[in-house]
C-alpha cells in the first residue's frame, strides 16, 4: 500500500511499532528488539510506565493547551522550579520549547540579548566546535560540525563550527594527552584573538559528543580550561545538554563530571523521557539580571512553549528519575555496560575505541586498529551494523566519526536507565551476535569482492 507519509529513507521498508514496554519494543508481527538506544538517546525511563501516563490522562482532563503569553500554569511552574532545584549552581530560570533544536536556539538568543541589555551590541557571534551536533533548525545547524547533515544546507548557514574537538583517539595535532596539554583547549583561546572577544556572545559545547561524535568524551581538565579562556575573555559558555542532560551519564548535567557549570544550559530528550515534545534552555541568575533590570522580556518562544500537558509530563519524569534514584543507577550500569563493550572491543578487530561516560556509550569502528584507518565510505557500515543489530532484535543509534567527522563508522549504545543487569547483559549478547555477523561478512567480502 502506498504511503503519504515521509520517512527518513523514502524507500526503506519500515515495520509499524505496536507498543513498547521498559526496556522493549514490540512491531506489528510481534518481533521484540531491545531499545539499546532509547530511541534517539531519548527514553531513559523505558516505554509504559504508567505512573507517567496517568499523569499524562490526568493533565488532559484538565487542560492540554494555553498560550503562554495569556496565561502561566502549574506544571510549568513546578517543573521550573524543580529544575532550579536539582540542577548546579545558579541555574534557575527556564524556558520550554518543544525540542532540543529550539532549546539550542533560545539559548542563542537570550545569549545575544544578554549583550544587548549591557549595551554590549558588538558581541554577536558564536563559537562552536567541529565534530558536534546541535539541531536541525538553521542557528542550530549553523554551529553543527555535523557534515552529513550541513551539506545541502550550507548556502544558508551563517557560519562555520570554528574549533577541534576533544578527540584524544584522533587527535588534530598528533599529541597525546596529558603531554598535549590540552591543545584542543587551547585552541579557543586562538580563535577569540583572530575574532576578537568583543565580537563574541557565548561558546557552546556538547560536553560529550553524540551523533556527530560516537560519544567522544574529554579529558580531565579540558572544560575546566575552556570556562576558564571564556571568562577571562568576558564570553558565555553554553552548554548543550540536550543528549546528555537529565541523568543520563550518571549526573543531572553531563558538565557535573568536569567541575563547570554552564551559564545557560539546553536540554531535551530526556527531560520528558520521550512522552511527549519538551525541551528547555536554562538560564542562570547573573544572565537573567540584565534582562529583569531590562526589557523584562525575552524576545523567543512557540505556540506551544510550557504548555501544560508536556510540563505536566516532565514534572512527572524528573519525580519518577529522582524516586527511582536513576541518576545514581545510570552510573553504576553505566559502568557495568562500558566494561562489558571493552570486552567486545578485545574479541572483534573492527572496534577500535569503547568510550562515553555513564548510560551513554560509543563505539568507533576501524579496518586497522594499530593505523587506525577507517573503513571505506562506501561500505556504509554504519548503516550495516545498525541493520543487522535490528535484524537480531536490538536497536543501536548511528554516528559519525572520523578526524573530520565524515569518514568513519560509529554507533552509541543508550538504553533507558531503567534496564536492570539481566536486560543488559541481553543487550551485550544481541551486540556479540551483530558484531560476530559483521565482522564474518566483511572478511567474506574481502575474499570476494564484488
Amino acid at each position: 500500500m502506498k504511503s503519504f507519509l515521509i520517512k527518513p529513507v523514502l524507500d526503506e521498508n519500515y515495520k509499524k511499532i505496536s507498543h513498547g514496554k521498559g526496556v522493549f519494543l514490540y512491531d506489528e508481527d510481534g518481533k521484540r528488539y531491545i531499545d539499546g538506544s532509547s530511541g534517539a538517546v531519548t527514553c531513559s525511563i523505558g516505554h509504559g510506565v504508567e505512573e507517567i501516563i496517568e499523569v499524562m490522562n490526568e493533565q488532559a482532563q484538565k487542560i492540554s493547551f494555553v498560550y503562554r503569553s495569556h496565561f502561566t500554569n502549574e506544571p510549568a511552574e513546578k517543573l521550573a522550579e524543580e529544575l532550579a532545584r536539582v540542577l548546579p549552581g545558579s541555574l534557575n530560570f527556564s524556558f520550554f520549547v518543544n525540542s532540543g533544536s529550539e532549546a539550542v536556539e533560545t539559548a542563542l538568543k537570550v545569549a545575544l540579548q544578554y549583550w544587548q541589555e549591557k549595551g554590549q551590541y558588538r558581541k554577536t557571534k558564536i563559537i562552536s566546535r567541529w565534530m558536534s551536533y546541535h539541531g536541525i533548525t538553521i542557528g542550530s545547524l549553523s554551529l553543527s560540525g555535523h557534515t552529513d547533515r550541513r551539506f545541502r544546507f550550507v548556502p544558508l548557514l551563517d557560519t562555520s563550527p570554528t574549533i577541534h574537538p576533544p578527540y584524544c583517539y584522533r587527535c588534530p595535532y598528533d599529541l597525546t594527552y596529558p603531554d598535549c596539554q590540552l591543545k584542543c583547549a587551547a585552541e579557543l583561546e586562538v580563535a577569540i584573538k583572530r575574532i576578537g572577544a568583543d565580537h563574541i556572545a557565548a561558546f557552546i559545547a556538547e560536553p560529550v559528543i553524540g551523533a556527530a561524535g560516537g560519544a567522544i568524551t574529554p579529558p580531565h581538565g579540558y572544560y575546566q580550561r575552556l570556562k576558564e579562556i571564556c571568562g577571562k575573555h568576558n564570553i558565555l559558555f553554553i552548554a548543550d545538554e540536550v543528549m546528555t542532560g537529565i541523568g543520563r551519564t550518571g549526573k543531572m548535567l553531563a558538565s557535573e563530571h568536569w567541575n563547570f557549570v554552564p551559564d545557560i544550559v539546553a536540554l531535551g530528550k530526556g527531560l520528558s523521557a520521550g512522552y511527549t515534545p519538551l525541551a528547555a534552555a536554562v538560564v542562570s541568575d547573573h544572565v537573567m539580571e540584565p534582562i529583569v533590570m531590562g526589557s523584562k522580556m525575552i524576545m523567543s518562544g512557540h505556540t506551544y512553549s510550557a504548555n501544560p500537558q508536556s510540563t505536566a509530563v516532565g514534572l512527572a519524569v524528573l519525580n519518577y528519575i529522582e524516586k527511582n534514584q536513576l541518576v545514581s543507577e545510570s552510573l553504576r550500569k553505566g559502568s557495568i555496560l562500558l566494561n562489558e563493550l571493552r570486552k567486545l572491543q578485545v574479541k572483534y578487530s573492527i572496534v577500535g575505541e569503547v568510550r562515553g561516560v555513564g548510560m551513554l556509550t560509543g563505539m568507533e569502528f576501524v579496518s586497522d586498529i594499530f593505523k587506525r584507518i577507517p573503513f571505506r565510505k562506501e561500505i556504509n557500515l554504519t548503516n550495516f551494523i545498525v541493520m543487522k543489530a535490528k535484524e537480531n532484535g536490538l536497536i543501536v543509534y548511528p554516528s559519525s566519526t572520523g578526524i573530520e567527522g565524515d569518514s568513519g563508522d560509529a554507533i552509541l549504545i543508550a538504553p533507558p536507565l531503567t534496564i536492570t543487569e539481566e536486560e543488559l547483559q541481553l543487550l551485550i549478547d544481541l551486540l556479540d551476535k551483530t558484531l560476530y555477523e559483521v565482522e564474518k561478512h566483511l572478511q567474506v567480502s574481502e575474499i570476494n569482492p564484488a
